[in-house]
């Protein structure tokens, strides 16, 4: 299992999103940080299995909730450069690829 390391913009994203589900209700924050760390679990545990979007960038998709986990599997750490919401912006995040 390879270690996640988030990019410090998608750190900001992911907690900004867990904010925002939660000022709507406690619990449904604290769902959508479950899912987002199962996702992040996923990931880590088998980096090929999602589905390349932008080679090498890999995406897993949340069936909960309408973001995704966007990252790239390196050799010593999957690097989770986005927590992305899929209504929002798409491709925002191909310049902290680079």
């Amino acid at each position: 299992m390879k270690r996640a390391v988030f990019h410090p913009e998608a750190s900001r994203e992911y907690l900004d999103a867990i904010e925002y589900h939660a000022a709507i209700r406690v619990e449904l924050g604290e769902r959508f940080d479950s899912e987002i760390q199962r996702l992040v679990d996923e990931i880590s545990r088998d980096p090929q299995r999602f589905l390349r979007i932008h080679p090498p960038v890999q995406r897993a998709l949340s069936p909960e909730f309408p973001y995704s986990v966007v990252y790239l599997d390196q050799p010593d750490r999957v690097w989770i450069v986005a927590v992305m919401h899929a209504k929002r912006r798409p491709g925002y995040w191909k310049k902290r690829v680079g």
